[in-house]
């Protein structure tokens, strides 16, 4: 598999600014969800539910256009097991975590993913930072530490979590940019979706029963499969292959802020003084690292 030049980056206004608009507020929902589902069933079990609503909506969609080959599954299986796997444990975590941390702080560190996609880069392309994007992952760190220290209790759980699953979906963006462009859309996003829920079924069966949903749960929860994983991702990676992942990282410090009045809003929860400091230098830092790496992109071109 190959690098093509369908991933080039191109400039912001090129994708649209009402599809940017439209990631940022379902970007927004992801926590949110999360925490809105946690009191109705187990957050694992939540999350096996809504990634099988999102597999069987794109199957139907991809079926009755003709379009899912599964030719394609069996070209590219390991591709397609390897970030299936990455994004089951990593929605698990997610769902998990909000039991420890509130939607705004969560989706402040989920922000750390472009830290973790640099430190990939630097390992699997021998990149280097340069002082700027340094002085940026630093501060950035510098905020995770302030938010995932909590004085009697030393590390939050949630945030490491958080933390973890971020990790895990950056190796999973990096793969997807790298060997994900030549195949069709759709094929690539149903197979993802399906080998996503097969390894969530399996981490969940293993684990804990299944609770089947009562009617109201049940909507929710299509409603949440539609909005969190189709809509949601569909905009996400028809972006991904438009644009670098920097200018991306740049769009998606805003969610955040969007996802901390979600929660004020829904569940009255807002972060602590010591959550909203960390978490500023978590975007100052992610926005700075993102900007210069976008910079040296374009200085490339």
């Amino acid at each position: 598999m190959q690098e093509t030049s369908a991933a080039r980056p191109v400039r912001l206004a090129d994708t649209g600014a009402l599809l940017i608009v439209i990631l940022l507020v379902v970007d927004s929902l992801h926590f949110v969800f999360a925490r809105m589902l946690l009191p109705l069933m187990p957050p694992a079990v939540s999350a096996l539910y809504i990634m099988a609503v999102g597999t069987v909506e794109v199957a139907v969609f991809g079926l009755f256009r003709k379009r899912i080959h599964l030719a394609t599954l069996m070209r590219q299986r390991w591709f397609f097991l390897a970030i299936g796997f990455l994004v089951a444990v990593s929605t698990i975590l997610n769902y998990v975590a909000v039991e420890f941390i509130d939607p705004g702080t969560a989706s402040l560190l989920g922000k750390t993913s472009l830290l973790f996609g640099l430190g990939i880069g630097m390992v699997w392309l021998r990149e280097r930072l340069t002082r700027t994007q340094a002085g940026g992952a630093l501060l950035a760190l510098a905020g995770v530490g302030v938010i995932t220290f909590q004085p009697g209790d030393y590390l939050s759980r949630g945030a490491l979590m958080v933390l973890a699953s971020a990790f895990l979906y950056a190796i999973h963006a990096a793969l997807t940019k790298r060997y994900g462009s030549e195949i069709d859309f759709v094929d690539f996003f149903f197979f993802r979706l399906l080998c996503t829920t097969g390894f969530m079924l399996l981490l969940v069966a293993g684990s804990q029963p299944l609770v089947w949903p009562t009617p109201p749960v049940l909507a929710l929860l299509i409603l949440v499969g539609t909005v969190d994983v189709v809509i949601s991702r569909t905009i996400y990676y028809a972006v991904l292959r438009r644009m670098s992942v920097s200018l991306l990282s740049i769009v998606l410090t805003l969610s955040p802020v969007a996802a901390a009045a979600w929660s004020l809003v829904l569940f009255g929860v807002w972060p602590t003084s010591q959550q909203l400091l960390g978490g500023a230098a978590v975007l100052l830092g992610v926005g700075v690292v993102a900007v210069a790496q976008a910079a040296n992109i374009e200085d490339r071109r």
